[in-house]
């Protein structure tokens, strides 16, 4: 398979769909690109990808002694095949929280300035993003349901 073209694709296809969250306006039809022609695609592109890999199809490396342990892992992601699977897999889920969290803060009456900090950290270093909403959208919360 090319990887070095899946791994640009599935670069342009996040970016493309992190554009669309900080700068589009959120329509519904922006909320189901960024869902299906952004998030759904790189899901499609991760599964045909992990079938290559896992079964070494398609000149890909992987497959047959993959175990659920360092070593395994270690040995999926020396390979090319492996470093496009995982990051598209980073993409596609990064890509998914950071919908969340901007469907969620719109719904909670946070501007688009505040809303953009966590969308870059969630781009960035998903989990750090995704904790920091969860923090703010909690306090938030508590305060609209009077607790």
């Amino acid at each position: 398979m090319p990887w070095d073209l899946l791994f640009s694709v599935t670069n342009a296809i996040a970016l493309i769909g992190w554009l669309l969250l900080w700068f589009a306006p959120r329509t519904p039809l922006v909320h189901s690109a960024v869902m299906y022609l952004g998030i759904g695609l790189l899901c499609l592109i991760y599964i045909v990808c992990f079938a290559a890999v896992m079964t070494g199809s398609g000149g890909a490396t992987g497959g047959g002694g993959f175990t659920y342990d360092i070593p395994g892992i270690r040995a999926l992601f020396a390979s090319d095949g492996g470093i496009v699977v995982g990051w598209t897999h980073y993409l596609a889920f990064d890509l998914f929280v950071g919908l969340w969290i901007a469907k969620d803060a719109d719904s909670k009456g946070f501007s688009r300035i505040v809303q953009f900090p966590f969308l870059f950290f969630t781009l960035m270093a998903g989990p750090v993003g995704l904790f920091g909403w969860l923090i703010v959208r909690e306090r938030k919360a508590r305060a609209a349901a009077g607790r």
